[in-house]
């Protein structure tokens, strides 16, 4: 939320931008869920183009979500908390998670600048 939201929603409220810090590392960094980057994202895109009522069109927002996270789990070669730490953390890896938020980051901004994410 934070490494992308002021940049594609403009200033964050303090209680927006806390929002998501309960996703971080797999849900209270239990390491057992989505990844926290992947949650952050999906909240931001769910910001720029969810429902605000039940009689509002969400299929943007859900065929986004949909892309994001294939783009995500390519990228990243898994959803889940502990096998994208593993992967960071392990030998060939750069040994943080900031890598693993700004590669995140990249990949929805590139979302985002796609057609898809353009046409509102």
């Amino acid at each position: 939320m934070l490494a992308v939201g002021g940049h594609v929603l403009g200033h964050l409220h303090p209680r927006m931008a806390r929002m998501p810090t309960a996703f971080a590392g797999g849900v209270g960094d239990t390491g057992k869920e989505m990844c926290g980057a992947l949650s952050g994202a999906l909240m931001i895109i769910g910001a720029l183009y969810g429902r605000t009522g039940l009689d509002q069109d969400d299929k943007k927002a859900l065929l986004l979500a949909r892309r994001y996270r294939e783009s995500f789990a390519e990228e990243m070669g898994d959803t889940r908390c502990a096998p994208v730490y593993e992967r960071q953390h392990g030998p060939q890896g750069a040994g943080s998670c900031a890598a693993v938020v700004e590669r995140a980051a990249r990949v929805l901004l590139d979302l985002l600048d796609s057609p898809l994410g353009d046409d509102e």
